[in-house]
């Protein structure tokens, strides 16, 4: 049984200030994922609570300042948020974007590419990691995340040419 999973994509606002989003979002197209929902958006406090606390529970796990510099980072400029589908996406898509923290992100994925800092540096300047993307970490957070950046008449279902090849669908 061919396992289709949708996950949640979120180009941060360094991704998008640095005019990197179809770059790298070529990368998620060229491994057979497709886009099934898009938009762009600057997301309320509110919106980033519900995301990194409620869903993410950041500030069970990290603390207070850690939510802190993370909302005043988000907060620089607009995201552009996607869904991606495909088989067992969440699991290919967490692989391609590498560890959270930039500086320890192999080479060859997103972050491993395109970002650098460490966890360290980021606490003594007191900001955010600047880490590109966000990527949903399991399939019950995918579909947590998904409701709350997209309604259902955002999303779509139709077959792209590729997935004879990505996802061993008979005709």
């Amino acid at each position: 049984m061919i396992t289709t999973e949708r996950s949640l994509i979120v180009f941060k606002p360094d991704a998008v200030q640095r005019g990197i989003v179809g770059e790298i979002l070529s990368r998620f197209e060229k491994t057979g994922l497709k886009i099934v929902g898009t938009k762009m958006l600057q997301p309320s406090y509110d919106h980033y609570f519900h995301h990194y606390e409620n869903i993410g529970k950041m500030i069970s796990r990290r603390g207070q300042k850690t939510f802190d510099v993370t909302l005043s980072m988000m907060n620089v400029g607009p995201v552009i948020a996607f869904v991606l589908e495909g088989v067992e996406a969440v699991s290919l898509i967490r692989k391609m974007v590498g560890t959270t923290e930039p500086k320890s992100a192999l080479p060859g994925t997103i972050r491993g590419d395109y970002a650098h800092m460490s966890f360290i540096h980021a606490d003594e300047n007191n900001i955010g990691v600047p880490n590109i993307i966000h990527a949903s970490g399991d399939v019950s957070e995918a579909e947590l995340e998904i409701a709350h950046w997209f309604s259902e008449a955002e999303l779509f279902d139709y077959e792209t040419v590729h997935e004879k090849f990505t996802q061993a669908k008979k005709k």
